[in-house]
């Protein structure tokens, strides 16, 4: 789960990492208010789930309490575009003012799980509001790292020595401790998949603050966590992976025709191989789940039909524990109830197949019927490409 940069460095504050100075505005005189308490200048920065608002001119600076309102009713109901939005973009409902700081340097610091290593690392470069994984492209070199112990975690040794190998020195090397101390706590409390500061910034007056905070949930571990679930910002997500959410479905809309529904993540994503080797592209991943009913099928069905860039859909489902006929029966049930105008392509192998197939030929619905995953996604990419 996402959540917001203001919220980020709620979190990172709670656990004592020192922030800018900001309030967050919904209104432009709000913002105006804000910019006279603080002092001028300040940065006013569109709170969206995703990066390179800078560049889209999603952080803007304001040099007196009249350009900051000014600027807040500019930004906020604005469609930011970033490379992280997609051509669709995403609408400012809310600003982060801040005090604007005199920055000597911009440093990186996060945490992420190294899946290779089987372990939490924490990585730090001297290369500073950049992507990281520009860095790690470009110059692997400059990012120094060191991996967390399973039973004792990491020991402050790890983090001086990261602290030394940012030129950081006395008092900043005594303020790179504590702070990287509160970021390895604050991942850990949250059940974070992800916690990075990006730019972490030495102010002229010998000040280590986190610039930008960026959070990342575990949606696993959220049921720990009722006080981080309340963060969650509905409108910042796909209303369509917004109700698949409430039917326990696991959906992620994409930008392809070809609508797949699917039973285990990892056949869906071979479905989605499959579908791209035969030139198609698909519109979304649909994990059913292995214990799908017939009314989750149908759930799952009406939402996938709702994507209007969908022409055609692939149902690939192998009968484990999930009956075949179960499936067959919710899909007839939710195409007679959506009145579904697009082609739909089945494959459906495992418990009780003869059923299935008994029950879609009887429907009397036009159903594409598939043997095997290659005769399925090859009438699927055709059906979208004439639908």
């Amino acid at each position: 789960m996402k959540i917001h940069e203001f919220q980020a460095k709620e979190l990172l504050r709670a656990h004592g990492v020192p922030t800018p100075r900001g309030a967050v505005v919904s209104q432009p005189e709000e913002a105006r208010r804000v910019a006279e308490e603080l002092g001028t200048p300040v940065v006013l920065k569109a709170q969206i789930h995703a990066g390179g608002r800078g560049k889209a001119g999603g952080i803007r600076l304001a040099r007196s309490p009249e350009e900051a309102e000014q600027l807040a009713s500019q930004m906020l109901g604005m469609k930011l575009v970033t490379a992280q939005t997609g051509p669709g973009g995403r609408i400012v409902r809310r600003l982060l003012v801040e005090e604007a700081l005199d920055i000597e340097r911009e440093l990186y610091a996060g945490l992420v799980l190294d899946r290779a290593a089987e372990r939490l690392v924490f990585m730090v470069s001297g290369e500073g509001g950049v992507e990281i994984e520009e860095v790690a492209t470009r110059s692997p070199e400059k990012i120094l790292k060191e991996h967390a112990d399973p039973a004792h975690g990491l020991a402050d040794f790890q983090l001086r020595r990261l602290a030394f190998g940012l030129g950081l020195r006395d008092e900043l090397m005594r303020q790179a401790l504590r702070l990287f101390r509160g970021l390895y706590q604050a991942y850990l409390a949250t059940d974070a998949s992800l916690a990075e500061i990006n730019p972490l910034v030495v102010t002229r007056d010998g000040r280590l603050l986190a610039l930008d905070a960026k959070i990342n949930l575990d949606d696993n571990g959220l049921f720990r966590h009722p006080e981080l679930l309340a963060l969650r910002d509905l409108e910042e997500e796909d209303p369509l992976e917004v109700e698949a959410s409430r039917y326990h479905l696991n959906y992620i809309r994409l930008d392809g025709n070809v609508g797949c529904m699917v039973n285990g993540a990892g056949l869906a994503m071979a479905t989605m191989d499959v579908i791209k080797l035969y030139g198609g592209s698909p519109a979304n991943f649909l994990d059913v789940g292995g214990g799908a009913s017939a009314e989750t099928v149908a759930n799952g069905f009406r939402i996938l039909l709702s994507d209007r860039n969908v022409r055609a859909v692939l149902i690939n489902i192998f009968g484990g524990i999930v009956r075949c006929d179960r499936v067959a029966q919710g899909v007839i049930e939710a195409s007679r109830r959506v009145g579904a105008k697009v082609p739909i392509v089945v494959r459906l192998q495992g418990t009780n197949a003869e059923e299935a197939a008994r029950l879609l030929e009887e429907s009397g619905l036009n159903f594409l019927v598939a043997s095997d995953l290659a005769e399925a996604a090859q009438k699927a990419v055709a059906a979208a490409s004439v639908a």
